[in-house]
């Protein structure tokens, strides 16, 4: 069933969480079969799935949260490689968890969660952060194009690799001089040069890739719109959540990481999904 619609506009301070890029909170399988201790039986399992660019580290300033209000997580590293190679990965892990989870995905991770819930009856609420939300046979290349805003592709710096099959792929890097300005504008300029430097590369094929299951349809969503954001536009942003009837809460001024930069308004929100499916 789908849930209504909501729209609260969150007035935040100019405070971002400036040191978040450390080392990555990554698991595996086995211990996400594990991670819902005797402490926390009663809390779903919270998976935070990264998008291109990044790593799981980016979540860090959310983690410690979640972590403290007794919430077990996991945060997988998505492969990068494509959806079709990423949504398996990551429904793999999924399958590895018992009991309910909630299931974030921030910005390409947003489309590899859209494919990767769809058909498992434990995954109980979708949080988009500034993210992709894609229909059923949708590209993530021609929904970039749907609104103006976006400056990511200007900033692309591409470079040709070889397949295991002997083809020629391309990865995606942003250029140093530019990550800062289109990805990560409120984070300290310290930050995005240790960002610039850290950043892992995603496959040219995620934006031709086809969603082929689109599980917002069936399972109750969240969404975080990062009202500055100049990755994905805005209003991309806020027609994917209108469209997947998701409960949305805009962050006025934030860049593309909001998780980073405002860690408390995304655990908050996760907080709020585990509460309203519980």
């Amino acid at each position: 069933m789908k849930s209504s619609h909501r729209r609260r506009n969150y007035v935040l301070g100019a405070a971002a969480a400036a040191a978040l890029v450390g080392a990555a909170a990554v698991a595996t399988p086995t211990p996400a079969a594990s991670a819902a201790d005797s402490t926390s039986a009663a809390k779903p399992t919270v998976v935070l799935v990264h998008g291109g660019f990044a790593d799981a580290s980016n979540w860090n300033g959310v983690i410690a949260g979640l972590q403290k209000d007794g919430f077990p997580v996991i945060a997988p590293a998505n492969p990068l490689r494509g959806l079709p190679t990423d949504a398996p990965y990551i429904s793999s892990v999924l399958k590895s968890i018992k009991g309910p989870i909630i299931l974030v995905g921030h910005s390409y991770g947003g489309a590899v969660i859209t494919n990767a819930a769809a058909g498992n009856p434990n995954v109980k609420a979708l949080v988009y952060v500034a993210a992709f939300v894609p229909d059923t046979g949708e590209k993530l290349g021609d929904l970039i194009q749907k609104y103006p805003g976006s400056e990511i592709q200007a900033a692309l710096n591409q470079v040709p690799f070889t397949n295991p099959d002997g083809t020629t792929g391309t990865d995606l890097y942003l250029r140093p001089d530019r990550l800062r300005d289109v990805f990560a504008a409120d984070l300290p300029e310290k930050t995005t040069q240790l960002m610039a430097a850290e950043q892992r590369p995603f496959s040219a094929s995620s934006f031709t890739d086809v969603t082929t299951a689109a599980a917002w349809h069936t399972i109750p969503s969240w969404g975080v719109v990062a009202g500055a954001d100049k990755s994905i536009p805005p209003d991309l942003e806020r027609f994917e959540y209108r469209r997947a009837h998701a409960h949305v809460v805009e962050v006025p001024g934030a860049s593309h990481v909001v998780m980073i930069s405002h860690p408390d308004v995304i655990e908050h929100m996760i907080e709020e999904a585990a509460a309203s499916t519980s």
